[in-house]
Formats: C-alpha cells, structure tokens, sequence
C-alpha cells in the first residue's frame, strides 16, 4: 500500500485541476422559465366546461333551477270501459308501427260520470210521507239507489239523515230508515223529494228536473199545509230559489242558515189579486246529510240543525201539554 500521505496529496490537485461550472451560462438557461406578465402573452388553456360553470358568488334563479315538468296529453283516450283523464300525466311512451304514442294513466270517473251511466229510471219504491196535520216535512233532492231499492228514505249508511235528526232533538231517540213512515205517527213529521227519480248522486239531475220538481213541490206543500218544512241541503234550497225569483243562476247576497223569510216559504198561495191565500209553512235551510257533503264538519251541521231541533222539542211538549188538558 502506498503513503497515505502521498494519496491525499493526488486527490487534492485533482480536484483543484478540474474546471469550473460556467455560471453565466446557467443563468441564461434558468431565464427561460422565468414568469412573464406581458399583456400581449397567450391566455392560458381551460377546459371549456370549467370556463361554462358559475362563479360561486353567482346565485341561479328560480326560474332556471326549476325542474321541467313532463309534458301533459291533451287528449283522452278510452280503451273499451275504461276512462282516462284528459290531464293525465305521460307515462312511458308505447311504440308501435313507427309512431310513438304517449300511454296515459288511468284515472277514477267522478261521481257526476258514474251517475250519467245510472239506469233513467231505475225501480223507485220511496213513497212520500205525506198527510194533513203534520208539523214537519223533511225534503230531500231525490232518492239514492239504496233509498229507491229498500223504500226507507236516506237509507244508505254514510247518510247522516237520523244521526243529526236524534242529535239535534227533531225526534227525542234515534230511529233507523224502516222506520220512515212510522214518524208520521209518533211525531207528525213526514219526507218527500224534490225530485222522484233515482240516481247515485244529485249530480245525476238535470237542470229542467229541478225546476219541474220545485214548482211539484211547492203544489204538495200548499196541499198538505204542514206547520214547516226543513230544506236538507243548500243545493235544494238554490233551486228553490231560483223557481220563486225567476232567475237563472243563485245569487242571493243575504242567504242564511235557518227559518227563512215569510215571502219565501214553501207552498205560499197568492189569488189573483194578489193577496196571500195561506202564508206558506215556515221553512227552515239546513245542510245536507249526504256522505258525500263533506264541506262542513259534524259539528258544524249539529250547529246548523239544533235551531230545529229546539223547535220540535218545544212543540212536542205544547202537544203533549194539550193531550193532558184533554184528558182533564
């Protein structure tokens, strides 16, 4: 092995005869990549979707961020028995023979369509409950399909008829629909329609029934001249309305629940001169019974027939007084 010594000296002069790095030459290079601000530099590349998306500060309005609604059909098309809405939302498109036809979803038929399918006539086994003598008549607008088949008036079971007529106290215990004749006798309160033919609903009825039926019904009353009668239902009232005033559409600003005015009763008589044969029975306007009428709550209705109800009690007890008197 060689000197040590000697080997540190070689290394040293080895390293001091190699040749510098040319530092100009490397700050010409680095210059290169150098950032320059000139106005007249190339804008850098962005992707054409980043440059489209809004700012964050950019708020879209409703009108753009609402989702689109599917278009609706514009026509209605039956397939045999079954009946589609006419704005029936698109479902998914049906192609056939090239042309792509728009399937629609079906719809439930309302009430006033199912009652346009009801037999004209359909059996009517109701009978008015009518007699000289009576203290009350209740008028309905005309049978149900259930009335008409059992012959018991408001006879379907969502019918409110003989509920509200217990609860209000027109009849001092709650009877059922067979027992509809048998009110003549225990309380002198007898039933009619303002209209005899059947149908599922009132919607069923058209417009010269009523009319027909109202001016009917006005007749009876002025035979039979009961004490009162009771309107079971605004809508009859309406078309009572109508027949007395001439008119054509209901347009009563002063209309209320309740007795009416004298000049409105029911069955009112007038001689040719003018002059008032018999007053009329006084006439009260309650809502309807229906199940289907469903405007006003139950409690509302209570409201509405407890004013009658009040007045049957206390002609009860006047009659009840008299037999006693009687008996003396």
């Amino acid at each position: 092995m060689g000197d040590p010594k000697e080997e540190e000296d070689a290394q040293s002069r080895r390293y001091s005869s190699s040749p510098e790095p040319d530092q100009s030459a490397f700050k010409t290079r680095m210059m290169q990549f150098q950032y320059s601000a000139a106005a007249d530099s190339p804008s850098p590349r962005r992707s054409s979707r980043i440059s489209s998306r809004p700012s964050p500060s950019h708020t879209p309005s409703p009108a753009s961020s609402a989702r689109k609604k599917r278009p609706l059909a514009t026509e209605s098309l039956s397939h045999g028995t079954d009946e589609l809405d006419e704005t029936s939302d698109l479902d998914s498109p049906v192609t056939k023979g090239g042309a792509v036809t728009p399937k629609l979803k079906k719809r439930r038929s309302t009430t006033k369509e199912r009652s346009a399918k009801d037999p004209y006539s359909p059996a009517n086994n109701l009978v008015d409950s009518l007699r000289p003598g009576l203290t009350l008549v209740c008028i309905g607008l005309n049978p149900g399909l259930m009335t008409a088949a059992t012959g018991h008036a408001y006879a379907h079971p969502s019918n409110r008829f003989w509920h509200l007529l217990h609860d209000s106290g027109v009849t001092p215990k709650k009877h059922i629909p067979a027992e509809t004749r048998d009110l003549m006798d225990l309380y002198q309160i007898g039933n009619t329609n303002i209209c005899e033919r059947p149908t599922r609903s009132g919607d069923g009825l058209s417009k010269q029934e009523l009319e027909e039926g109202a001016v009917v019904l006005d007749k009876k009353i002025a035979t039979f001249r009961p004490e009162a009668v009771v309107i079971v239902g605004k809508g009859i009232w309406e078309s009572l309305w109508l027949v007395k005033k001439g008119q054509k559409k209901f347009n009563d600003p002063n209309f209320h629940w309740g007795w009416q005015d004298e000049d409105m009763q029911i069955g009112r008589t007038m001689d040719a001169e003018g002059e008032v044969v018999w007053p009329g029975s006084k006439t009260f306007v309650a809502t309807s019974t229906s199940g289907l009428a469903a405007t006003l709550r139950p409690a509302e209705k209570l409201a509405i027939w407890k004013p009658l109800g009040d007045w049957m009690t206390l002609k009860r007890k006047e009659r009840e007084a008299s037999k006693l008197v009687s008996s003396d």
